[in-house]
Order: structure tokens, then sequence, then C-alpha cells
């Protein structure tokens, strides 16, 4: 019985290994282990998972084989890079640099099949098709190293934009050349080919840009709680998209770079939605695919003689200089900096998966033989250890370079402190996703939550319940990968509860919800929510969504006169530019001519590419004129100011009820920005109020006035 016991462990590890477990236990392995022993020789990790799929694959030591697994996990996560490419991509940026990257697309084609033809047709022989689907091979990149960029934090810089654009657009472009190439020669490129090929991608493209986010607004929005569901809906998404491009008649990677353009505007890039997409691809389907891609390579093709070396050296050469000369023509049209060439040499010189394809069509169709076959293989190889290391490098060069860059001298970039007291739970969750996307991803404090409970005799019971009704949040954010700091206190004020935490926690920032409607009583005397802005000069943030943030339409911003001139001005603006970038939104700005230059002034001198446009009409006290000029769907922000601040006008005064009143089924944020230290010694206590006599005067009239107005309702009743 032992023998057979021994026998059978030794029938499990015969290679290649065929017990599924073991298979997938091993490419585990090799996931956790090849980076980190290769980090010790500074080689990337992208590197050393090519070469662990060449040693443990069918031409090596024959751990492993190309089974249908295999397949199926390297095809997700090839599918997984190009859907987080098109996801991550800043479509304003890459609306802007459309043009560039036509370009980029134009040259990074044409110039690798211009020197490709005649090196095959005429230095390696092979005959006109043939020539000319090796050189459309060299055409075509997959963009191996982008996890390097996704990881560096440079995804949304302009190279990587044009880049991913003329990616989609040379590979697009050679797909559709070898379907030509294999229809002439079967000898059927007849008119029917042409019209059910521009049938078939309008058809997909139509269901691509019109249904599916659509579709996908509805189901985010039906299913708001349903977090895991999102996540499973955005899977089959790609899938179904790349099936598509597939029956369209193009490579699935298409499909997939598309959905990831479908999507980019309902799933912002701080959400945790995309935090669980990128974790689940950087950890199994990438790695998979760059063990697979190393499994195809056979090293020893290279012993069959010198036409195969000769071949092998010839593909990778020219593969390598056509790419280097697209990279470098480009950087020299638009003045980019050697960095920026060298990152666009280094994401789009690596050949996989559509060099692969376009290849073994040609294999199983007989226009090439085995050595074109082995030398692309090899030159896969090649081309990705080069792309990986000329694409780190430029990614650690230009991350320093903006670190150098002039930024923000308030708050410092590594300690901003948000806080968010608590008053429903029920829109909590928005909140505390608007309170995410606009914190500086660099500062090292948390997201502070705040719960007052009022000081009874139920004070320390109420106390502990809040802690306990503030966990899910907790959850939610640290799926996030954001810092959540959970806090109560008590006070007989609400409002002091929440100025003495927020001076407590060295906060910088308070985030409210919008307060409800006020009484006749209320009126007065001062509101919560007016104590708060009133006894502080931290910059306050009120916040009303009607809507889910990746809902929104378009930005709305007012800026009033001299508002360029409070202290916060320089806060508030790229927090806007961010959230902006975030839900992929333009910025309309209503504003006057010196505030305008001021915000183009600002964004030019600390070198940051804003979505700002400005009307040409502004009037602050004319709200119907900006109804009339925005849609439901629209997200207001009102830039508001103190009543001691430089940009205060009286118009400001009850600003909420009339926001209310005029956009009721609009999301709106006033804003007020942080002015010089304003706060007294007598601030500490919820009960009094220090105002000056002016304004004493004016509470006074205020409140005549509505007693007025109640005895006339009152009389006329009667």
């Amino acid at each position: 019985m032992g023998s057979s016991f021994f026998d059978q462990i030794a029938h499990e590890f015969e290679r290649p290994f065929q017990n599924p477990v073991l298979v997938f236990s091993v490419i585990l392995f090799i996931i956790l282990l090849s980076p980190i022993l290769l980090r010790k020789l500074k080689i990337p990790g992208i590197i050393g998972l090519i070469i662990s799929g060449v040693f443990i694959g069918p031409h090596g030591l024959k751990i492993l084989e190309q089974d249908s697994a295999v397949k199926l996990f390297s095809t997700i996560g090839l599918l997984y890079i190009m859907f987080i490419a098109g996801l991550e991509l800043d479509l304003k940026e890459f609306q802007r640099n459309k043009n560039k990257s036509l370009v980029f697309g134009f040259l990074t084609f044409t110039i690798p099949l211009v020197i490709g033809f005649p090196v095959c047709y005429y230095f390696l022989n092979y005959s006109f098709t043939a020539s000319l689907l090796i050189s459309s091979m060299f055409s075509t990149h997959t963009m191996v190293s982008y996890p390097i960029v996704s990881k560096f934090g440079i995804s949304k810089n302009e190279a990587v934009a044009i880049t991913v654009g003329g990616t989609i657009l040379t590979d697009t472009a050679v797909l559709i050349l070898l379907a030509i190439i294999l229809s002439s020669n079967k000898g059927g490129l007849s008119l029917s080919f042409w019209i059910q090929l521009v049938g078939a991608l309008a058809v997909f493209s139509g269901i691509m840009f019109w249904i599916i986010p659509k579709v996908t607004a509805w189901f985010f929005q039906k299913l708001e709680s349903e977090k895991t569901s999102h996540f499973i809906f955005v899977l089959s998404v790609v899938f179904f998209a790349a099936f598509l491009a597939e029956v369209a008649g193009i490579e699935p990677i298409i499909g997939a770079f598309v959905a990831g353009l479908a999507l980019n505007k309902l799933i912002p890039y701080s959400s945790v939605l995309m935090n669980r997409i990128e974790f689940v691809g950087q950890s199994i389907f990438i790695p998979f695919f760059l063990i697979s891609v190393g499994m195809l390579v056979d090293v020893k093709v290279l012993m069959n003689g010198p036409t195969a070396v000769i071949i092998a050296v010839t593909l990778s050469i020219v593969a390598l200089i056509g790419k280097w000369l697209a990279a470098a023509s480009t950087s020299k049209i638009f003045r980019y900096s050697s960095d920026q060439r060298n990152l666009i040499f280094g994401l789009s010189s690596s050949h996989a998966a559509a060099t692969l394809a376009v290849i073994m069509v040609g294999f199983k169709t007989g226009i090439i033989g085995e050595n074109a076959l082995n030398g692309t293989i090899l030159l896969i190889l090649v081309t990705c250890l080069i792309a990986t290391l000329i694409t780190e490098n430029a990614s650690r060069r230009i991350l320093t370079s903006e670190k150098d860059e002039p930024v923000i001298e308030y708050p410092v970039q590594n300690s901003e402190h948000i806080m968010i007291p608590i008053a429903n739970l029920n829109n909590m969750e928005t909140l505390l996703e608007f309170a995410v996307f606009m914190k500086n991803k660099k500062s090292i404090n948390p997201i502070t939550i705040l719960s007052v409970v009022p000081n009874d005799e139920e004070a320390e019971k109420n106390l502990v319940r809040a802690k306990k009704n503030l966990q899910p949040l907790v959850k939610m954010a640290l799926a996030n990968e954001t810092k959540v700091k959970i806090t109560a206190t008590i006070d007989h004020n609400i409002a002091g509860g929440i100025i003495r935490a927020s001076r407590e926690e060295m906060t910088d920032t308070i985030m409210i919800g919008w307060p409800r409607k006020t009484g006749l009583i209320e009126r007065f005397i001062e509101t919560k929510t007016a104590l708060i802005i009133s006894r502080t000069s931290k910059a306050i943030y009120i916040c009303n969504f009607e809507h889910p943030l990746v809902g929104h339409n378009k930005i709305v911003l007012v800026c009033p006169p001299l508002g360029e001139l409070e202290p916060g001005f320089e806060i508030w603006i790229p927090k806007v530019n961010n959230l902006s970038k975030e839900l992929s939104l333009n910025v309309h700005c209503y504003c006057n001519s010196t505030s305008k230059e001021a915000i183009i002034e600002f964004f030019h001198r600390h070198k940051q590419k804003s979505g700002f446009t400005f009307s040409n009409e502004f009037e602050l006290t004319d709200l119907k004129m900006l109804k009339n000029r925005m849609s439901s769907d629209d997200l207001l922000i009102y830039v508001a100011a103190r009543r001691t601040s430089v940009s205060y006008d009286n118009c400001m005064e009850n600003i909420q009820e009339k926001l209310e009143k005029n956009f009721p089924d609009n999301s709106k944020i006033i804003i007020y920005p942080r002015t010089h230290h304003i706060d007294s010694k007598f601030s500490e206590y919820g009960d009094i109020n220090p105002e000056s006599l002016n304004q004493g005067l004016e509470r006074v009239q205020k409140i005549g006035k509505d007693l007025g107005n109640l005895l006339k309702r009152d009389h006329g009743k009667s």
C-alpha cells in the first residue's frame, strides 16, 4: 500500500503537471516569488514573470504546458491589460490630444511597415504577401509594460495618453489589414467583404458607446449598494465586448479596450470598484498572461542553424528600430522631453498579443514558415524585456521630475486632513466617496468621520451606538485603500462639538451634508451650519447629492469676483480640477475676466492641465440666467465667502435656500474657502457668538422684517 501511495505521488509530479490544483499552485508561487527574487537584482517584476514562463514552459523544463486552462487565464489577462488601459485613460486629455494620437498612430503603423517590407522582401527573400504580413506584425504592439506606468501613477501623463490612443489605432489598422491580406490570399476582396466589415464595425461601435453606458449607469443606480454585483457586471461587459469585437471581424483585445473607454466615465479612478478591478487584474490575471508569453518562447530554435538566428535577429532589430523612429518622430513633432520619448517607445515597442495573432494566422494559412514563426516568438521575448526596462526607467525619471515641480504651499501635501461630521447615515456613502475623490493622494492623514452626541443621560450609550453605526463606512473606505478614523464626542451644542473636534484633530477641511430647511424660530438664531462657517477659518464644503457622482453631465462652477484674492483660492481650484478628472467631466466656469485670468495663470504656474471653459456672460446675482443654462444632471459648485472675506457679496446671504429654490433637482456643493485665522477665545464656547455690530444690526432688521411678514399673513387670514 505504501508503494502505491508513493507511486501516486510520483505520478502527480510527472512533467508536465496535469493536476489542475498543482498547476495553479505553481503559477501562484511564480507570481509571488519571481518579482521578489529578481527585485534584488533590480530586474522589473514583469521580466521575472516572462523569464519564469520560459523556464517552466514546454520549451524549458516542461513543468507546465499550454493547455486550455493556461490559455484561458492568459486570454483573460491580455483582455484585462487592454481594459484597464481604456479605463485609466484620461478622456479629457485624450480628447484634447486626439490629433496627437492620430499622428502617433499613423507613424507607429507606417514607419515599421515601410522599413519592414523591403527588409523581408529583399533581404529575407519572402514573397510579397508574406513580407506584407510580417511587416504589418512590426506595426503592432501590446502594452505589456503598461502595469509599470500604472504602478508609478503616471497613467494620465500626456505621453501615455497618446500612446494608448495610438495603440488602439495601429492595432485596429493592422488587424483590418490582416483580414484584407487573408481575403486577398483566398481571392475574395469583393464589395460584399467591405460592406460586411464596415457594417459590423458600425454595429459594434453603436452597442459599445451608446447602449452599454446607458445599461451600466442604470445597473449601478438600481443596485447602488451591491458592490460585488458591480464588479461582476463590469467583467461581463469586458468579455461580452471582446466577443462582439470578434464577431465584428476584429481582435478581442480591441473590444476589451473599447469596453474600458465605454465605462471610463462611470468608474472613477479613485473609486472602490476601480480598486477592485486593478487588484484582481494585477494580482492574478495579468501575471498569468505574462507567464504564458514566456511559455511560447523556444530558445532552442537558435540552434537550428544560421538561418533561424539571422531571421530572429533581423526581425527583432527591425521591430525595435521602427518603433524607436515612430516614438522619436512623435516626440520631435510635439516637443516632448527625452523621458516622454522613451516612455512612448517603451510602451509601444513590446510585441505580444496582436503580433502573435498575426503571425499564427499567417503560419496556419501557410503564408509564412516555421523559421519566421520561431523568429517572431524570440522577437516577443526580446521586445518585452527591452520595453519593460525602458518603461520602468522612463517612468521613474518622469515621476522624479514631476516631484520637482512647484507645489501648492497650503495645505502641506502630506498633511491635508478632511473631517466629515455625521448628520444622516443614508447619504453618508456618497459624501465619503466625494471626500476620497477630493483628498490629496499624498496626504498621510486619514479622513476623520465625526459623530457629535448630545450631552444628556444617554450620552455614553449613544456614544457607543454612534461608533458602531459608523463601522460600515470604515469597511467601504478600506476597500478603497483609504484611511478612515472614526471619532465621537459629547457636547451640548452640535456645532460647537464639530468646531472643537476639528481643532483637536487639526483638520483643515470640513465636509458636511446639506442642512435641512429652517423654520421661523430657527431663523431668529444662528443655524448649526452658519455657526460652523462663522466660527472657523477652515475650508467648508456643504454638499447635497441628488444623483450618484458618476451620473453627472458636467460641473458648473460659480466663482465670485475677487475670489482669487482669498487665501483658500489655490486650494479649492486644484480640488475642483481633480474632481473633474475623476469623473471625466468638463468644468464650465462662471466668473469675471480677472478671476478667469487668475485661474488660467494658476494652472500654467503649477503646470497642471485643466478642463475649464469660461462663460462670456457673468452676473453673480443672476441665478435665473445660470438656471437656464443648466440641466438637472449638472453638478453645481458655488464658491461663497464669509462676511469678513474680501469676496463676500450680499447675494450670498441665505445662499443655501436660494440654490435649493432655483436648483431643486441638481446636485449642489457650496465651498467656503479657507480664510485667514479668525478663531477667537470665545469660539470654544458653543453658546457665544462674537459678531460685529453691523452684523447684529442686520440681524435685528431681518427679524423685524420676518415678524412683519408673519403679522401681515395672520391679519390676512383673520
